[in-house]
C-alpha cells in the first residue's frame, strides 16, 4: 500500500483533512490495520485522531454500523481467547 499524503489545511493551530482522506483512513482502521499503523503511514500526530474520525463515521452511518461494529469487537476478542487456548 503506498503512502498517501494528508494535505491537511491548516487553519490557526488546527489541521483540517478533506472527507474522502478520513474515510479512507477510517476504512483502513476498520480493514484491520493497527490504529497505530495507519497513523504512522497516513503522518497523523496519534492515533486518537483516527478514532474520533471512526466515531463520527459510524454515528453517521447510524446503529446498523454499530451493532456491526460491535459484533465484530466481539468476535475478536472471541479469536484472542481461542488463540491463546491453541497456544498453551
Amino acid at each position: 500500500m503506498s503512502r498517501r499524503k494528508s494535505n491537511p489545511e491548516v487553519t490557526g493551530k488546527r489541521r483540517h483533512y478533506p472527507d474522502d482522506f478520513k474515510e479512507d483512513a477510517v476504512r483502513m482502521l476498520l480493514d484491520g490495520h493497527s490504529a497505530q499503523s495507519v497513523a504512522d503511514r497516513l503522518g497523523l500526530s496519534g492515533t486518537q485522531i483516527l478514532y474520533r474520525w471512526k466515531k463520527q463515521m459510524m454515528a453517521k452511518i447510524g446503529p446498523v454500523a454499530n451493532s456491526l461494529d460491535t459484533r465484530v469487537q466481539e468476535l475478536e476478542r472471541e479469536l484472542r481467547r481461542v488463540e491463546r487456548e491453541r497456544d498453551i
